[in-house]
């Protein structure tokens, strides 16, 4: 059987190990507990790894400093430990500092064990953590770049686009009924999982505070709620005049469109001719017509908001081929 490895597990292994090979090199007591710090502080992104970093920094400093004067206070037994518990943990939570309690008592119960502060006692501690954490943050330094998963995520996107409109077409044409918009569920969850990933690119650049990748799959998901509200309006028009056909031709052309070489004001403009188009014929002269327009019209209305949508979305700091069209 095999047992797949992944980055972060190999991460961790090797800064496990060398937090612990450090602390023995250097004699430390407690030398193991290095490898313990350097495992906790270990995230899978920067951004993450440093807030962790300094919380768990933190509050074994704090339990360092609050275990030495409560032992030494009150001596070295079991209740001493649960009233520092009592007071140490909502301190913790008061400071924002929760994820390192469990950090935090690897150091407190070194000190018990020890049954005596010393110098050379805080300086081991204090060094054990310094290891710890500084070998996390160095594990963490070096986090493979996800832009091309992301970049496979936005082609997928775009490809699932263009069959949906393309479905559209068929649809205003023939009332095509066999498609059971399975592309729109994919979508929706192509989407979320996308953002998370985006997500998790922006916290790896710590000094990056736009995410073009997320605000890409913001926009997508934006249209995806037009794209949704379409479905019902399309499937309303049970009366097939000239019009419909003339925006199924525009639908195919906006599918053909979504690929990186393709701009939105362009099919505004397309958009804004065929509304023209409309305005220039006839008045309809039969019920029927008169409300499969009425819907067409709205239909248009939809696709106006989906192209502006398109057009609002800017590069914030570019970093990938994201100049999407419609």
């Amino acid at each position: 059987m095999t047992i797949p490895i992944g980055y972060r597990t190999l991460k961790t292994a090797v800064g496990a190990a060398a937090a612990v090979a450090i602390a023995q090199a250097l004699q430390l007591d407690f030398f193991a507990s290095a490898g313990i710090i350097a495992i906790l502080c270990i995230q899978r992104t920067r951004k993450k790894s440093l807030m962790t970093a300094w919380e768990r920094f933190a509050a074994c400093i704090l339990g360092l400093a609050a275990g030495s004067m409560l032992f030494e206070l009150l001596g070295y037994h079991p209740l001493s430990i649960g009233l520092l518990m009592l007071l140490f943990i909502p301190l913790c939570v008061k400071m924002r500092i929760t994820s390192g309690i469990v950090t935090s008592t690897v150091i407190i119960f070194h000190v018990y064990t020890a049954g005596t502060v010393t110098v050379g006692l805080l300086l081991n501690e204090t060094a054990l953590i310094v290891i710890g954490v500084g070998t996390a943050l160095l594990m963490n330094s070096y986090i493979p770049s996800n832009e091309r998963k992301l970049e496979k995520y936005q082609t997928e996107l775009e490809h699932y686009y263009a069959a949906i409109f393309h479905r559209f077409a068929d649809y205003i044409r023939n009332g095509d009924t066999n498609w059971d918009g399975n592309e729109i569920t994919k979508v929706s969850s192509l989407i979320q999982e996308a953002k998370n990933e985006a997500m998790r690119n922006l916290e790896n650049h710590i000094m990056r505070y736009e995410d073009t990748f997320y605000h890409y799959f913001k926009m997508r998901e934006k249209q995806l709620d037009i794209i949704e509200r379409l479905m019902p309006m399309l499937t309303s028009i049970d009366y097939h005049v000239q019009q419909a056909d003339m925006l199924a031709d525009f639908m195919d052309d906006l599918a053909d469109g979504v690929h990186p070489a393709n701009t939105a004001y362009k099919y505004i403009d397309k958009l804004d001719e065929l509304k023209e188009s409309y305005r220039n014929m006839k008045l309809p002269e039969t019920r029927e017509e008169f409300e499969a327009r009425s819907a067409l019209a709205h239909v248009v209305k939809e696709l106006d908001d989906y192209l502006a949508i398109k057009q609002q979305f800017k590069t914030k700091k570019r970093y990938g081929v994201l100049e999407t069209g419609s």
